[in-house]
């Protein structure tokens, strides 16, 4: 009921916030004992640490297993793709109401400085542990000729 708003008659609640309005019907009459979060904030955090050496990222991903985890490098951008399903198969086919849960979330960061090789990531206990390699400032600088 945290998410439950007095009706007025005359309330710009009609106009304004309609779709909220649905939204808020749905989470009172839901499974759920709590209102739903927006969607902006389904995603899962990440950590990012700065050594001399490399870099250190960690992503929170209670439940996840390393199958349902992509994580891509490309042009010193990272990229942390999660898709979870989850579906209850059962012998049982006389439903009244089935429903299956899908989610897609990605987030990425840029490192300047990170190499493409020698990445190394690990899951342990709902966390995703990502050490990226960086490349030697010497690198990055080129002397241009003049014509």
């Amino acid at each position: 009921m945290a998410g439950l708003i007095p009706f007025r008659r005359n309330s710009s609640l009609m106009n304004s916030r309609f779709p909220d309005f649905y939204d808020m019907l749905d989470d009172f009459f839901g499974d759920n004992w709590w209102p739903r979060k927006p969607l902006t904030q389904e995603t899962f955090k990440i950590d990012v640490q700065d050594n001399e050496n490399e870099y250190i990222v960690e992503a929170e991903l209670p439940g996840v297993r390393k199958d349902e985890i992509t994580v891509e490098m490309n042009d010193g951008r990272l990229t942390i793709f999660v898709k979870k399903e989850e579906a209850v198969e059962e012998e049982r086919k006389n439903y009244i109401h089935r429903e299956r849960r899908y989610s897609s979330m990605s987030r990425g960061i840029y490192l300047v400085d990170a190499q493409s090789e020698g990445i190394k990531a690990k899951l342990e206990d709902g966390i995703l542990s990502i050490r990226i390699p960086k490349q030697d400032k010497s690198q990055n600088k080129s002397r241009i000729e003049i014509e």
